[in-house]
């Protein structure tokens, strides 16, 4: 039990040190928001919405930024593979769900400082919410970014340390694309079914209580996220016991 509680605590310390992955999650995100924020400080009414810039583009964003935080597992992954770490698992007492729980803690500990910048990004631009707000919007998009640990997770295990940057950077561009982290989703024309199809869609959805809506998942919104993370765990899964297993 030790053992495997020092390889948590392994993996968390050796994630906030990862110099170049802290400044990809936390930084770009932050930078991105500034940039756009900070010029349209005063405008109070986004496309006659009645809501401010600094609050829209925090909303829009901190889909994005949390998404790219927990694909960033991806990457460390991806660079053990190419030095045997995970064959060398196979002699610890490490079980695959022990392995699994640290990598996904570490990755939430990405997305959960990256969503917390981005809130004191927002603060300093003028954002005021209810505390009831912050919090339902926090656990939901939370809740939404399980398949994405998920996919990190394959995705490091499926591609080589060179080319996992490229398809990590491409994979959240296109889920945050699709996902409305840029514009609404809407017109109810054949971009928006396959939107709310995704998970991207409901984290980004998860986001709009900061708006002060009640209920930003629909019964479609927790069957998604639910059948992409029982699916994307599973391959997951799979793929890691498939390196533990080659020689």
């Amino acid at each position: 039990m030790n053992a495997r509680r020092s390889y948590l605590r392994f993996e968390l310390i050796r994630t906030v040190r990862n110099r170049r992955v802290l400044i990809f999650s936390l930084v770009f995100p932050i930078l991105i928001y500034l940039i756009i924020a900070a010029p349209n400080k005063g405008e109070n009414n986004v496309s006659g919405t009645g809501i401010s810039v600094p609050l829209y583009f925090m909303i829009g964003l901190a889909g994005f930024g949390t998404i790219n935080a927990v694909l960033s597992s991806g990457s460390r992954i991806a660079a053990e593979r190419s030095v045997g770490w995970n064959r060398q698992l196979r002699i610890t007492p490490l079980t695959t769900r022990e392995y699994f729980r640290a990598k996904i803690a570490s990755s939430y500990l990405l997305a959960v400082v990256s969503l917390l910048a981005l809130y004191v990004a927002g603060a300093a631009m003028g954002v005021r919410l209810p505390a009831d707000r912050w919090i339902h919007m926090t656990w939901l998009i939370l809740l939404g970014l399980i398949p994405f640990a998920a996919l990190g997770i394959l995705l490091g295990h499926l591609l080589t340390a060179d080319s996992i940057g490229p398809a990590i950077g491409g994979t959240t561009a296109l889920f945050a694309f699709l996902g409305g982290s840029w514009f609404p989703i809407t017109g109810g024309g054949f971009i928006e079914h396959l939107a709310k199809l995704l998970p991207s869609y409901w984290v980004v959805q998860a986001s709009r209580a900061g708006l002060g809506a009640p209920h930003p998942w629909t019964s479609e919104g927790w069957a998604v996220i639910a059948v992409w993370s029982v699916v994307l765990i599973a391959l997951a899964r799979r793929a890691y016991q498939r390196d533990t297993k080659r020689v």
